[in-house]
C-alpha cells in the first residue's frame, strides 16, 4: 500500500439503505486508488465504530491516517463529534483529517447528474426550476454555505433554484416546490441534497409528490468518489492532528 489509510467516516442510521450506500461509495473510492488502504466507520448506528476502525487499522500495523468526514457541511457532527472520537485513536497513529466534502463544484456535478439520470437533459434547465434538498442543520455556517450552492447551481443554466430542508429549518421541499409553481415556472424537479438514503431524504421524497420529477439521492457518484479523493490528496500534505509516540 502507498500513502495513509483512508478512514471515511459516516454518520450511521438505523435504515440499512443508508450502510448499503455508504459502502457502495467507499467501494467506488478504493476502485479508483487501489494503491490506498480504504476503510469505512459510522458516528453512530452502524459499525465498527470510528474508535474500533482505528484500533483495527492499529492492529494491522497502520500508522498513517487520513479522516474522511462524509459530511456535506461543517456542522456538528464535523465541528464536535468527529474530533472528540478521533481524540480516542490509538497513541501509535498518526492523523490527519479532511475538509468536509462541501462546498465543492464536483457536488453540484454529482446533483446534475442525477437530475439527468432521472429523466431532464441539459435542454431542458430553461425551462425547470429546481429545489434543492437538503437534511437540515441548525448550524449558520451549514446553512450559509448551502444558500451558496443553491446560488451555484442557478447559475449553471436553472431557470430557478430554491434551497429547501427536511428538519431544522424552512422552507420545506413541499413549500418550495408550490413556490416555484406560484411563479410560473413550468417545470419542477427536486434535487435531494443528501448522501444515502434514511429518514430524512424521504421525508424530501415525499415532499416532492407535486414535482414533476425526483431525483435520487447522491450515493456512489463517480463525482462523489473523485471528490473523497481530492479531500484525501489535501489532506496527505497536512500535518497529522495526532503524533504517534
Amino acid at each position: 500500500m502507498t500513502g495513509p489509510a483512508l478512514l471515511v467516516v459516516a454518520h450511521g442510521s438505523r435504515d440499512p439503505r443508508h450502510a448499503t450506500t455508504v459502502h457502495a461509495l467507499v467501494r467506488a473510492v478504493a476502485a479508483l486508488r487501489p494503491g490506498v488502504r480504504v476503510e469505512t466507520a459510522f458516528l453512530d448506528f452502524n459499525v465498527p465504530s470510528v474508535p474500533a476502525a482505528l484500533a483495527s487499522l492499529a492492529a494491522y500495523g497502520v500508522r498513517d491516517v487520513v479522516a474522511l468526514p462524509l459530511l456535506l457541511s461543517r456542522a456538528f457532527h464535523a465541528k464536535a463529534d468527529l474530533p472528540a472520537v478521533l481524540r480516542q485513536a490509538p497513541p501509535v497513529l498518526r492523523i490527519r483529517r479532511t475538509e468536509v466534502l462541501g462546498p465543492s463544484p464536483l457536488l453540484l456535478r454529482a446533483v446534475e447528474r442525477r437530475l439527468y439520470e432521472a429523466g431532464l437533459t441539459p435542454a431542458d434547465k430553461p425551462a425547470t426550476g429546481v429545489v434543492l434538498a437538503s437534511a437540515g442543520s441548525t448550524d449558520p455556517e451549514a446553512s450559509a454555505v448551502f444558500a451558496e450552492t443553491a446560488r451555484e447551481l442557478r447559475r449553471a443554466g436553472w431557470c430557478a433554484v430554491r434551497p429547501a430542508f427536511a428538519s431544522a429549518s424552512l422552507p420545506r421541499t413541499e413549500d418550495a416546490v408550490r413556490a416555484l409553481r406560484a411563479e410560473g415556472v413550468r417545470r419542477v424537479a427536486v434535487a435531494p441534497y443528501v448522501i444515502a438514503p434514511g429518514r430524512l431524504p424521504d421525508r424530501i421524497a415525499a415532499g416532492a409528490a407535486g414535482a414533476d420529477v425526483l431525483a435520487g439521492v447522491l450515493g456512489p457518484a463517480p463525482e462523489l468518489a473523485r471528490l473523497l479523493l481530492e479531500r484525501y490528496d489535501g489532506a496527505c500534505a497536512a500535518r497529522p492532528l495526532v503524533a504517534a509516540v
